[in-house]
């Protein structure tokens, strides 16, 4: 994995190097951005600079050296990574469960490529609805991994994706590691949501803050990594909104965005018929979904409801939408407008919530469509 691998983020890979050659580098570093910016692409690359034998002086790993033949496959043994997990139905009490419980499929994953999200990894570990967690056996996982010695002779380096999923105890745990590193330790914790951890964590890291990615260099990215032609990949691009995770989605014809618009396509013409046995069915067909696919869709539905209403203005450099969305905006957009787009955000907004409470499902969206009915006559 090399720096040139990931995409944009020129600011964040200098700051790094420079750190490196200047022979400051903090022992707990703490990766800080949106999903899909590529914060957990650029710890692997940096991880990998580090533990290359010839990076001295170069701005790139060599890919040649034994260091650099086993990071290939993410084998290297001074490379530790500790992430969030699943605990399988039929588990014993007595089990801690930790990282490595999981780490075929978490492999397997970094091996399909550097960007990916906490519901792929769900998806990898066949969760369903569990919440995956940093469990309390981790921390001591790491006290024996980090005080081994180094058996390259350079830096151990343990990379914690999500650190903010730990649970109480385990962030204590790492947080004494952290005050009292063994020699030669490095840690990057990569979060999305660096306000869940602890201030005392957050206090002993250096954080490097990573931006969105620059349209630019996504457009740029999906024309020389995917032969996208440029009008497409320019689209493509507006519609990532600085996350190559979101553009790689919309590559997907499969891909749930698609399902999502056909269902918020239903539902409003369903809504504007005031059709409301047809609702009833749709409401509880999108129950059957499961808690966080349900939360996706609504969110969705808020974003979508915040496009066609800019897309009255008609002004294309205000509206972030694909091809098929915009057809159906031209048709629809005028339905949200000044009266009802607040009311409908907030609508969705409080659904998002409920879902997230574990509040019964049928009741929300029911109550929802009941409501879209409504704000859809303020037009």
């Amino acid at each position: 994995m090399k720096f040139s691998d990931v995409i944009g983020q020129q600011e964040a890979k200098e700051r790094l190097r420079q750190m490196v050659n200047e022979n400051r580098l903090p022992h707990a570093m703490l990766f800080c951005g949106p999903v899909g910016c590529g914060k957990m692409a650029t710890a692997l690359a940096f991880a990998s600079y580090l533990l290359c034998k010839n990076h001295q002086g170069a701005d790139e790993p060599c890919e040649s050296c034994q260091q650099c033949v086993m990071l290939r496959k993410w084998q290297h043994p001074d490379l530790h990574f500790t992430y969030p997990v699943i605990k399988p139905p039929g588990t014993s009490s007595d089990h801690k469960m930790v990282s490595d419980d999981y780490a075929k499929e978490w492999n397997a994953m970094l091996m399909q490529g550097a960007y990916f999200s906490i519901d792929q990894w769900l998806s990898e570990m066949k969760a369903a609805n569990q919440q995956a967690i940093i469990y309390a056996g981790e921390s001591d996982e790491l006290v024996r991994k980090m005080s081994l010695k180094s058996s390259q002779g350079g830096y151990k380096i343990c990379i914690i994706w999500l650190p903010e999923r730990m649970n109480g105890e385990c962030a204590n745990k790492l947080l004494k590691l952290i005050e009292e590193p063994p020699q030669q330790a490095l840690f990057i914790m990569v979060s999305e949501e660096p306000e869940k951890l602890l201030e005392t964590i957050r206090s002993r890291t250096q954080r490097i803050d990573f931006k969105r990615i620059a349209t630019e260099d996504i457009e740029q990215a999906l024309v020389s990594r995917r032969g996208i032609n440029g009008n497409d990949a320019h689209r493509l691009a507006r519609v990532a909104n600085g996350s190559w995770l979101k553009a790689l989605e919309e590559l997907d014809t499969e891909n749930e965005n698609h399902l999502f618009l056909e269902k918020f396509i239903i539902m409003m013409r369903l809504a504007y018929k005031r059709d409301i046995k047809e609702l009833k069915k749709w409401s509880e067909e999108v129950s059957g979904y499961g808690r966080e696919r349900q939360k996706r869709m609504l969110t969705y539905f808020l974003r979508l409801t915040r496009e066609n209403f800019m897309y009255n203005f008609h002004n294309p450099e205000l509206v972030y939408m694909t091809q098929e969305e915009e057809d159906f905006a031209k048709n629809f957009s005028r339905f949200i407008n000044e009266a009802n787009v607040i009311e409908l955000s907030e609508l969705y907004s409080r659904a998002i919530r409920d879902i997230g409470q574990n509040a019964n499902p049928k009741i929300v969206f029911f109550n929802l469509v009941l409501k879209v009915i409504v704000l859809l006559i303020q037009k």
